[in-house]
């Protein structure tokens, strides 16, 4: 506000900058009346709805009326509601007011910075659905919505950041700014889910960030909050981690202050503010966040119905990598981006309201990337109680990490060995049923890489058919074929008089799916043949088959060929 002596031409009705000409002169009443105008002015108090702009060197009425004032608004009422005596001289470090409803409002889009998982966004309530990526800018009246295990954080014009967490819906009403000024007014409705809010501080009072939720609405300005909207059936809860949430329902209001949180009751008053939970405590000895998968376990928090786990970025707390309720004071991280993390851990209390933060910052090492996968199979069926298993060279890769399990989440690996080389085969038995097994590789310094995908295979007892063909017996000889297995296989063949091939006439090994004997005397054999892998490992022989043999003296006497019969035991 000015207390300047106003010339006599301060309201003259031309637009043209008075710089450009020279002072005319006035009447005396003119001036007078001017004058007069000022020591309204400036006796007037200053307006709530007021912008307050610290006056800068070199700065004029006309170029600041042009920067900040809506069209048809002329900078003569700005230097009429200041009561500028002199529009030449502009004092620098003075005060101007500029009305609230004289600023220039222009659209304030939120920029997407950070996704994860599966978003759509809806520009509108006719508009398809559209796959959110970093860099999409929101507009009024569109509609955010996650999906499971999904999140997206977004920064509004003027820094402040919102991280829309799973399974939630967003739907922006008002996104503007008030010209240069630095105030934005933010409106959106959270209609289902949770979000995080860090929210800078008021630039003026026309500054506004307002969420609603279907029966609560959070006003705040210069804070650090979360909101929930029906989550799970539970109500709409406001929690404030610094600075003030003002909270209105339908039928009244509260102010919320740090350390403490509102739901909304379902007689649409607001509760009064309620004490959060305290931090659970970490246990170090249950705790490895240095590899992946990452561990952790906390001390059990009075009071908590459960917990909820979040990974952020150390270095941008709001980009969510990872969330996860839980019922159980510990938490398993199968994989995370390499980089400094923070995990932060919260119990939950029984009206919904989530309590203070456990924060523990760590290092995820940038290992080598996940092996390829050779075998098994994807889904394939195994007839070895101890199959082998495969897998690329990566490079940089010293050794590799083999998991099998009976989970897809692998919470209680039935083997986890460190292995030199690319192949690993259990030394023990897996009994039938259904397995996934997944592996990691390790770099020369010792840091762990991510585990790739898990795949499921099954392991069957049922023997394999080896595919024995029907003998062929000439000039005294027995020939005995079967199917040839995979490239580095042996054999081993057993022929023998009993079934339980207790003394077996014959046991040979051999390297081509076929073998020649002596042709053994008449009556009914036994045959079986086990597969032999590369690595030496023995499979379980294949099903006995019988074969009969005439007797000599009577393929002598009949002179016709031999009856050789294949039969299946």
């Amino acid at each position: 506000m000015f207390s300047i002596a106003a010339p006599a031409a301060a309201l003259a009705p031309s637009a043209v900058p008075p710089a450009a000409r020279p002072r005319p002169r006035g009447s005396r009443w003119f001036a007078l009346l001017i004058a007069l105008l000022a020591l309204a002015a400036v006796c007037a108090p200053a307006s709530a709805q007021d912008w307050s702009y610290r006056v800068r060197p070199g700065d004029t009425l006309w170029d600041l009326g042009a920067k900040h004032l809506k069209s048809g608004i002329d900078w003569r009422r700005l230097q009429q509601h200041n009561g500028i005596s002199d529009p030449y001289h502009l004092p620098p470090g003075t005060r101007m007011r500029f009305p609230i409803g004289w600023l220039r409002i222009e659209p304030a889009k939120a920029q997407v910075i950070a996704v994860r998982g599966a978003v759509n966004w809806l520009a509108s309530d006719k508009a398809p659905a559209q796959l959110v990526s970093a860099g999409l800018r929101l507009g009024i009246g569109s509609r955010l919505e996650t999906g499971p295990g999904a999140s997206a954080t977004l920064e509004f014009a003027d820094g402040s950041r919102m991280t829309v967490q799973d399974n939630s819906a967003v739907q922006f009403d008002e996104l503007s700014s008030y010209g240069s000024t630095g105030m934005v007014d933010t409106r959106m409705r959270l209609q289902r889910g949770r979000a995080t809010n860090r929210v800078i501080p008021a630039k003026g009072p026309a500054s506004r960030y307002i969420i609603e939720t279907p029966s609560a609405t959070s006003s705040v300005r210069g804070t650090r909050f979360r909101i929930s909207a029906g989550f799970e059936g539970a109500l709409d809860a406001t929690e404030v981690l610094e600075g003030k949430v003002q909270v209105g329902a339908q039928r009244g209001q509260v102010l919320v202050t740090p350390g403490y949180g509102t739901v909304a009751g379902r007689d649409g008053a607001p509760a009064a503010p309620i004490q959060l939970l305290p931090a659970p405590r970490l246990d170090p000895a249950a705790t490895r966040l240095d590899e992946l998968p990452a561990r952790a376990a906390w001390s059990a928090v009075p009071g908590a119905s459960g917990y909820r786990i979040e990974v952020v970025r150390d270095d941008a707390p709001e980009e969510l990598l990872f969330e996860q309720a839980t019922s159980e004071p510990r938490v398993r991280i199968d994989d995370l981006p390499p980089g400094r993390q923070r995990l932060l851990v919260r119990a939950v209390a029984g009206n919904g309201l989530g309590g203070h933060d456990l924060v523990q910052a760590f290092d995820v090492p940038a290992g080598p990337a996940p092996p390829l996968t050779l075998a098994p199979l994807d889904g394939q069926t195994l007839h070895l109680p101890q199959p082998r298993f495969q897998w690329a060279k990566v490079e940089g890769a010293a050794t590799s990490r083999v998991q099998i399990a009976r989970d897809a989440d692998f919470a209680a690996p039935l083997i986890d060995e460190q292995v030199r080389g690319l192949r690993y085969r259990p030394n023990r038995d897996l009994e039938p049923g259904a397995y996934f097994w997944r592996v990691a590789s390790r770099d020369g310094d010792g840091r762990p890489g991510r585990f790739g995908n898990a795949l499921p295979f099954q392991i069957s007892d049922a023997p394999v058919d080896p595919g024995l063909e029907p003998p062929q017996a000439a000039q005294g000889k027995l020939t005995l074929r079967w199917q040839r297995g995979e490239p580095g296989q042996r054999y081993r063949v057993q022929i023998s008089r009993k079934a339980d091939f207790a003394k077996p006439l014959l046991e040979r090994e051999v390297d081509e799916p076929q073998i020649e004997i002596d042709r053994p005397g008449g009556g009914t054999w036994h045959v079986r043949v086990q597969t032999i892998e590369d690595d030496g490992y023995a499979a379980p022989y294949g099903p006995a088959q019988e074969i009969r043999l005439p007797c000599r003296l009577c393929y002598a006497a009949g002179g016709a060929g031999a009856v050789l019969l294949l039969l299946a035991l």
